[in-house]
C-alpha cells in the first residue's frame, strides 16, 4: 500500500459536540480505510502537493470511491460518478447527484445541465477544463429523487477528500441541496445565491442549480451574475 497524504486546514478547529467528534471519528476512519495513512497540515496550496501529487491523491480517492458500498445507492448504479476537472483548480463546483446521462458515462454534468453550465463558464472567462466538477453523491438516486441524509453522510468523505486536497480558493454550489449541505444552513436556495458564506476558511458561492435555470432561462442572467462575483473573488485572492 503506498503512503496517502491528505491535507487538512493548517488553523486549529475546535470540535465541542459529541455530533462533529463523531463524524471527525467516522471521517479518519474512512480515510484509513482507503489508503492514507498519514495527514499533513495544510500551509500555502503551492507548497503542499505538486500537480502530480496531488493527482495521484485524487485518483487514489476515486479508486476507492469506484468500490464504495457505503450506503444503497451502489445497489442500482452503472458508474460511479467521482468528478473531473483540474486538481489544481481554484474554483470547484459541487453539484447535487448524477443524473441518467452521468450515470451512463461517468461523468459529472454532461447533460442539458452539464451543457449549460459549461456555457455559464464559458461566460465567465474560463474553460471546463480549468476548475473541478464534483457532487455531493457520487451516484445516481433512482428516479432522479433527492439524495437522502445517509446518503450525502456515506458520500461525506469523499467529497471532503476532493476540497482539501484540492483547496480551491471559491466553492461554488449549484442548487439547495449542495448548499444547505455545506453551509449547514436551510435558507430558500433563491435568498441564499451569489451572497458570500464559508466552508472552513474557503468561501463559498451557492447558485441556482443549472436544472432550475433550465426550467427557467429568465434567471440565466442572473446566475451568469452571480458566477462572475465567484470568480471575481478568485482572481482577488
Amino acid at each position: 500500500m503506498r503512503n496517502l497524504c491528505i491535507i487538512l486546514p493548517a488553523k486549529d478547529v475546535p470540535v465541542d459536540n459529541a455530533s462533529a467528534k463523531d463524524s471527525l471519528r467516522n471521517y479518519l476512519a474512512f480515510l484509513k480505510e482507503a489508503g492514507f495513512l498519514y495527514l499533513t497540515p495544510s500551509g500555502k496550496k503551492s507548497g503542499d502537493l505538486s500537480t502530480h501529487q496531488r493527482a495521484e491523491q485524487l485518483e487514489a480517492l476515486r479508486a476507492s470511491a469506484a468500490d464504495c458500498t457505503r450506503c444503497k445507492l451502489c445497489q442500482g448504479r452503472t458508474h460511479v460518478v467521482f468528478g473531473e476537472g483540474n486538481p489544481n483548480a481554484d474554483l470547484v463546483f459541487v453539484g447535487e447527484g448524477p443524473g441518467a446521462d452521468e450515470d451512463a458515462q461517468g461523468r459529472p454534468f454532461v447533460g442539458r445541465s452539464g451543457q449549460l453550465l459549461t456555457k455559464m463558464i464559458t461566460e465567465v472567462g474560463l474553460q471546463r477544463e480549468e476548475v473541478f466538477i464534483c457532487n455531493v453523491v457520487k451516484c445516481r438516486p433512482p428516479g432522479n429523487r433527492d439524495p437522502e441524509v445517509d446518503e450525502m453522510d456515506a458520500c461525506e468523505p469523499f467529497l471532503k477528500g476532493q476540497i482539501a486536497l484540492i483547496q480551491p480558493k471559491v466553492i461554488v454550489t449549484l442548487g439547495r441541496f449542495a448548499t444547505h449541505r455545506l453551509t449547514g444552513l436551510d435558507t430558500p436556495i433563491t435568498k441564499m445565491c451569489g451572497h458570500p458564506y464559508l466552508y472552513g476558511e474557503t468561501t463559498l458561492i451557492p447558485l441556482l442549480h443549472p436544472a432550475a435555470v433550465l426550467r427557467n432561462m429568465s434567471q440565466l442572467p442572473g446566475t451568469i451574475e452571480n458566477l462572475k462575483r465567484a470568480v471575481e473573488i478568485v482572481r482577488s485572492k
